[in-house]
């Protein structure tokens, strides 16, 4: 039989420490409370507005086409060039997922339209690179369709992504060796690298938004090879460094790889500047809308 003494003993002995434990805890949350908060992955889309490309804007029947004085490091040197962003509503059918001819198809559905364009000299011959990516109008998140493309004189490579409703079918075809041609399944429903300067921009913007999501690396290269993944987090803040009101969108895909990404705070959002960790970089010469397609 355990003695009143003996009772209170364990008591405090127990209780005691339990009770440290839970205040403890308590001053955690208490203490967090003001930190901005972090989602888990698949959670990012509620940070996203999906009206943005359903803005009468788009519906004029112009493409928006800006034009960056741009860098990226080619053969260890930093190469200097244009770089061409074009935005664009398009009607894709069904049957083929491509723009349709006949708009009197029953299968039509809007798309927005980026094509990323850049052609970067050096000594001995140019790098040509095409990338179009494809947005269902309402989803300015979850990528479409992807196509990229690279020319130079070593040869040439073509990558096809395509949404399958739960992860991405990555078709290529490259010069490499131990690459060629093939099909691998990209898993994870997570954004693109390539799609950022887009996809960003409709964001819900607020200083302080910070979220986490999934990332595959960049697409707009000569290699084919399945692309890592990144769990990348995501930082909102107010900018400085221009005449008009910004925000710089800073993305740590790992420790030692973070880009930065400057918006216009006036819709349509332009992309004013970017920051990539490995060297590449835009800086807006000029942005204007017209037919492009028309001579």
């Amino acid at each position: 039989m355990v003695s009143t003494h003996e009772f209170n003993r364990f008591k405090g002995n127990f209780v005691k420490p339990l009770l440290f434990v839970f205040g403890s805890f308590i001053l955690g949350i208490l203490a967090c409370s003001n930190q901005p908060s972090i989602t888990r992955a698949g959670d990012y889309a509620s940070y996203f507005d999906d009206e943005w490309a359903r803005q009468k804007f788009w519906d004029d029947g112009l493409a928006e086409v800006a034009t960056y004085q741009a860098q990226r490091v080619v053969y260890n040197k930093v190469r200097q060039f244009d770089y061409t962003l074009i935005t664009v509503k398009e009607d894709f059918n069904k049957a083929y997922n491509v723009k349709t001819d006949d708009y009197r198809r029953q299968d039509l559905f809007p798309v927005i339209k980026v094509n990323e364009f850049a052609r970067i000299p050096t000594e001995n011959y140019p790098y040509h690179y095409l990338t179009s990516l494809f947005f269902k109008r309402e989803n300015p998140i979850i990528l479409h369709k992807l196509t990229s493309s690279s020319q130079e004189w070593c040869g040439n490579t073509f990558k096809a992504i395509t949404y399958n409703g739960n992860g991405f079918t990555y078709a290529f075809n490259s010069y490499w060796d131990n690459q060629g041609a093939g099909e691998i399944a990209l898993k994870e429903r997570a954004l693109f690298e390539d799609q950022l300067p887009y996809t960003l921009r409709s964001l819900k913007f607020k200083a302080n938004l910070t979220f986490q999501a999934p990332v595959y690396e960049l697409q707009q290269t000569s290699k084919a090879s399945p692309p890592q993944l990144y769990q990348a987090t995501f930082q909102v803040s107010e900018a400085k460094e221009f005449t008009e009101e910004t925000w710089l969108v800073t993305v740590q895909f790992a420790p030692d790889k973070q880009s930065q990404y400057w918006f216009s705070k006036k819709y349509p959002n332009a992309l004013l500047r970017q920051k990539a960790y490995d060297g590449r970089t835009l800086e807006l010469k000029n942005i204007r809308r017209y037919a492009y397609w028309q001579h």
